[in-house]
């Protein structure tokens, strides 16, 4: 008889175990499979088992691969739990993962009892998932807001980051959900990172791997009318009620999409970015809404400056400018009144209306 070993956590059964297990099975003629007991789960996961050992051991026993089901309980040694049924059972081969953390640890284990340790590649013709995958998709929401930036953009580029600069943003409603996404997309809403939240991911560490910054996440997650301190991570500064808001803002679609990556490099002036951004936190402050507006003025004033097309004007509008990156993309507009507001939505198909959204704790 040919024993092969395997250990994991395996707390919730997925098809990348499975083909790991048929892996392993073929390299003999006996399967053991190792689960990390509770505490063995509590002590280096930091978290509680998804399922009853019981019913783990019994939901794996019944895998027509697999011979025989073991308990992992030894937690004095790191990544070494399944050690105690490891000698037990001395196995011809111990298969891991590409990604093992404990290689040397297990070859030095493998040799003394003169088994084999075989290394196997992840292999799946679909999507690879993890278990905190799984957690991570369960737990997200089914809809989330996105978001309109109206001072201080780029200042949330960790690489760009000034001290004592602001990035000011809001969300905004309707919402999107995975099967419902009314807005148009690569649009400057923050909609890359909806996605990601909606699909249970870290969405801000999503977005800074894409070279971006990390508004979009933090202000879908927080809501309401949010002032963030420049810096290479997310720090509220303060944080306001939009219901001033309510019933005056429109999109405007532009008509082209825009890709926020290939945007960041492009000149601009970040000094003039930064004070516009430090006055209009202090005009939030003290509630000189009408000063704020013209803060958002400049921001669209620097973005022409940029060398973006001029926008329509619409009656009754009090400020606007293009959504995120710009250069495409969707376009903010704050009315006088909601009769503006609604005329020029009920009259131009490019056009829809939004409300600021803040949630209730």
């Amino acid at each position: 008889m040919i024993k092969v070993f395997v250990s994991g956590c395996f707390d919730i059964l997925h098809g990348g175990h499975i083909e790991f297990f048929n892996q392993a099975k073929s390299y003999g003629d006996y399967l053991i499979v190792c689960i990390a007991s509770d505490r063995v789960l509590d002590a280096y996961k930091e978290r509680k088992s998804s399922l009853n050992v019981q019913h783990k051991i019994n939901l794996i026993k019944s895998l027509r691969m697999v011979d025989k089901v073991v308990i992992g309980d030894s937690i004095d040694n790191v990544g070494l739990n399944f050690i105690d049924e490891f000698l037990k059972e001395k196995p011809n081969y111990l298969i891991v993962t590409e990604d093992d953390k404990y290689s040397s640890d297990k070859i030095e284990l493998c040799n003394s009892i003169g088994c084999k340790y075989i290394s196997v590649d992840k292999t799946l013709n679909y999507e690879k998932v993890s278990t905190t995958d799984i957690i991570n998709f369960i737990k997200a929401p089914k809809q989330v807001p996105l978001r309109v930036d109206f001072v201080g953009g780029w200042l949330d580029v960790p690489k760009l980051s000034i001290d004592r600069s602001y990035i000011i943003n809001c969300s905004i409603t309707p919402f999107v959900g995975l099967d419902n996404w009314v807005y148009n997309i690569s649009s400057g809403l923050g909609g890359s990172a909806a996605y990601s939240i909606l699909c249970g991911k870290n969405a801000i560490d999503s977005e800074l791997d894409m070279g971006v910054g990390w508004q979009d996440p933090a202000i879908i997650q927080e809501t309401g009318l949010c002032v963030w301190e420049s810096g290479k991570k997310p720090v509220l500064k303060c944080k306001y009620n939009p219901s001033f808001l309510n019933k005056k803002m429109a999109l405007f679609w532009t008509g082209n999409s825009h890709n926020t990556p290939s945007l960041v490099d492009h000149k601009r002036n970040y000094s003039m970015i930064a004070d516009n951004s430090e006055d209009a936190m202090y005009n939030l402050m003290m509630n000189k809404i009408n000063n704020f507006y013209y803060n958002v003025k400049n921001s669209y004033k620097f973005q022409l400056d940029e060398g973006m097309e001029e926008l329509p004007n619409f009656d009754g509008t009090l400020c606007k400018k293009y959504c995120g990156g710009g250069w495409g993309g969707y376009a903010v507009y704050i009315f006088e009144n909601t009769e503006f507001r609604d005329s020029l939505v009920n009259s131009n198909s490019d056009c829809l209306s939004i409300e600021p959204y803040i949630k209730s704790y």
